[in-house]
């Protein structure tokens, strides 16, 4: 009786086994990858936007809490780093990131074969027209989400303009000049200058020729097709007097100084202008929370035209087309322009400008108000430099720092530019 007892007993336990692996086969679907409510899967998020790292990690940080089967790795390379190269090297790994930023244009035609169609995600409808702009393809689809918008000019403190007995804030090349002279008189360091990073100069503070164009667009065309030069343009030979304005006026050693020297130096009241962006005020109110700030532009002339600010899409988040979790991650993108969590941290903890109509501009600071105020009174000019060939905006930087190391003439540097552009379309 006792040997019947336990062949029966052995009978159960093995058809007990063998229904526990039909039951795993069933559930992973055969294969091993098992798609149960309890898996969890992880987002690589690679970007570059250093001054928005920590309040990001703690969006994420909420974002997980309410998608338990979601985990978001973020990894920053920016400020002084090469984003485009890391992220270059991230690919040619195989370590290829499932969410990344692409700043479109040039730059969309460049990476478009390994990006995903997000046309059809829910908070396409909610993109003001200028936010579709740099990821929209020939082909008509979109193929990034804005971050936001922003604008850049030179920062300044209104308490040391007013120290310095400036009653107006300068509009023209010649008032910018005035101004630094009686900012220097005063005791004050007028400019914060940042000529040791390729990006403020080689790319934003080059912008304003190329933007203050009549038709920049088509500028640009002329020089791809050779029927425009920067050689004897007009308003090339106009931003000699800006560059030699805050370079005469500048910090110590501005060749050497980085973007945390340089925003540093103007957050702590050593500097009263700083030729940078809105995404500084974070920074800048951490270390000075009771600072008095605005925007001024960067004037080239003494035209109507100068006193307008370059505003723009700085760059766009993107979907790897081939990333194991493609649902996930459009789920995060929508979750971060459509939840009151992600709203809120766009415009209060990032103090970004939004680029949707459904997120109301609250809780913006100094300098996002002032883009706003700009914006609205329509004096604006664009961002030009995703329409330059590839690799340009470096070797235009590096032209310059030897133009302020006093290496080369005003001419000679014209003429690199020139040479640059011919090389690289």
């Amino acid at each position: 009786m006792k040997r019947i007892l336990l062949l029966f007993t052995s009978l159960i336990l093995v058809f007990g086994i063998i229904a526990g692996c039909s039951s795993k086969e069933s559930s992973s679907g055969g294969d091993g990858d098992s798609k149960s409510g309890d898996d969890v899967v992880t987002l690589n998020l690679f970007q570059f936007k250093v001054e928005i790292a920590d309040q990001l990690q703690e969006m994420i940080k909420e974002f997980e809490a309410e998608h338990p089967n979601i985990k978001v790795k973020l990894e920053t390379v920016g400020g002084g780093a090469d984003y485009g190269a890391a992220l270059k090297a991230k690919f040619a790994s195989g370590e290829e990131p499932d969410i990344f930023n692409n700043g479109g244009f040039k730059e969309l035609e460049l990476w478009k074969e390994k990006l995903a169609d997000l046309s059809g995600e829910p908070w396409v409808e909610h993109v003001l027209p200028i936010g579709k702009v740099p990821m929209t393809a020939e082909d008509g689809k979109l193929y990034g989400m804005p971050v936001n918008l922003e604008g850049y000019g030179f920062v300044y403190n209104k308490d040391l303009f007013e120290k310095a007995g400036i009653k107006e804030a300068p509009k023209t090349i010649d008032e910018l000049k005035d101004a630094s002279k009686k900012l220097e008189k005063a005791g004050i360091t007028p400019f914060s200058a940042g000529y040791g990073e390729w990006w403020v100069i080689g790319q934003h503070l080059l912008n304003i020729p190329f933007a203050q164009q009549e038709d920049p667009e088509a500028f640009i065309a002329g020089l791809y097709d050779g029927s425009e030069k920067i050689v004897g343009n007009e308003k090339f030979k106009q931003f000699k007097e800006v560059l030699d304005t805050e370079l005469k006026y500048a910090n110590d050693n501005p060749l050497t100084t980085d973007y945390n020297t340089q925003v540093t130096l103007f957050a702590s009241g050593e500097t009263a202008m700083l030729q940078q962006g809105n995404w500084t005020e974070n920074m800048i109110t951490e270390i000075n929370p009771d600072i008095n700030m605005g925007f001024l532009p960067i004037p080239i002339s003494n035209d109507e035209s100068a006193n307008s600010l370059p505003v723009g899409v700085p760059n766009n988040w993107v979907l790897n087309k081939n990333s194991e979790h493609l649902e996930e991650a459009k789920t995060f993108l929508n979750w971060m322009v459509s939840s009151e969590t992600g709203k809120r941290y766009i415009t209060e903890e990032f103090a970004f400008i939004p680029a949707f109509d459904n997120i109301e501009p609250a809780g913006l600071g100094d300098l996002g108000t002032s883009i706003l105020d700009y914006s609205k009174e329509e004096k604006t000019i664009p961002w030009t430099w995703f329409k330059w060939p590839d690799g340009a905006n470096k070797e235009f930087a590096a032209a310059i720092q030897e133009y302020a190391a006093g290496k080369i003439d005003y001419d000679t540097l014209l003429e690199r530019f020139q040479k640059t552009w011919d090389n690289l379309k």
